[in-house]
């Protein structure tokens, strides 16, 4: 049988750490594509000499050009530029834009019919810009946002009450970014809700630190953001469409009413399988969680309305 192709736009630390898990699960042949000479097949090259002794038999290609993409199953998008000095949120948005609608139209050149996974920031909006300039249905375009956000909380529940990652699940909504609603009532510790293991304040704390989970990284490395953990949610997503296991998984989709949102990216639980997103999860929320999602929601549709979308 023939193994799934997965390309990796972008072979920055997101892109080439996501490439690695992907090989080291043997998830597919991958196909690393970025504008810089010699990077992607410099890091492919060296990772390919690294299966002898970790032991895949995936191959990986490095390429400045999309002709290797062709046909691919899946394509992780994690291009883009960090926001530097001087640049507006909105100079950030409108770059970015370009740059994801480039990548897009480029990718569906060469594949009839992919799964898109949008990584790149401001992440909602350029869920946005991927759909439009690849005519995809809304279902094969998902957001990475809200696993890496859960983890995040996750691993701050689990620090905070010394127990295992493993016994702890957490829920996160909404946009990626200040206004992301994590969610603790939905959020258990072997089952356990976690308003029953943790003070107020202390959940308070974790909720305030997941929000501000990518910002205390780059705080901390001072030039670059977090990277390991947003390659370890992109894998999740990618192994949870290929293998057809139908997870439900925290992402950023495209709502047309549920939670009373339309025609927005924003990052709701919903069931990945081999189609993409196959089904939409709806939950019941208190009216502050509705009110928190619904600022966040608005919050996004600033974005898309920068754009014109």
């Amino acid at each position: 049988m023939a193994r799934k192709r997965i390309t990796v736009v972008g072979a920055g630390n997101v892109g080439a750490t996501t490439a690695q898990s992907l090989v080291d699960k043997e998830l597919g042949d991958v196909v690393m594509v970025d504008i810089i000479e010699g990077l992607p097949q410099g890091k492919a090259l060296d990772l390919s000499q690294a299966a002898p002794i970790e032991g895949y038999d995936s191959r990986l290609t490095g390429s400045n050009s999309y002709k290797e993409t062709a046909d691919s199953d899946i394509v992780v998008i994690t291009s883009g530029l960090p926001r530097k000095p001087g640049m507006s949120r909105d100079d950030l948005l409108r770059t970015n834009a370009g740059i994801v609608g480039s990548v897009t139209g480029e990718i569906m050149k060469y594949s009839r019919n992919p799964i898109l996974i949008i990584v790149s920031n401001p992440l909602d909006a350029m869920c946005h810009v991927a759909m439009k300039q690849s005519g995809l249905p809304k279902e094969r375009v998902v957001g990475m946002a809200g696993i890496l956000d859960s983890a995040r909380m996750r691993y701050f529940i689990a620090d905070a009450l010394n127990v295992s990652v493993e016994n702890v699940t957490a829920f996160v909504l909404g946009g990626h970014g200040d206004t992301m609603v994590p969610l603790p009532r939905y959020s258990t510790v072997a089952g356990i809700p976690l308003p029953d293991l943790l003070p107020k304040d202390k959940i308070n704390q974790i909720v305030e630190r997941t929000r501000n989970g990518g910002a205390e990284i780059v705080s901390l490395l001072k030039t670059g953001s977090a990277y390991y953990a947003p390659s370890a949610a992109v894998v999740e997503m990618v192994e949870a469409i290929l293998k057809d296991k139908k997870k439900i998984l925290p992402c950023a989709a495209y709502l047309e009413g549920e939670y009373g949102i339309s025609r927005l990216f924003v990052g709701v639980p919903v069931k990945l399988g081999e189609r993409g997103i196959e089904e939409i999860i709806q939950i019941n929320m208190t009216t502050d969680e509705r009110t928190a999602l619904q600022r966040s929601a608005a919050a996004v549709q600033e974005l898309v309305d920068v754009l014109g979308r």
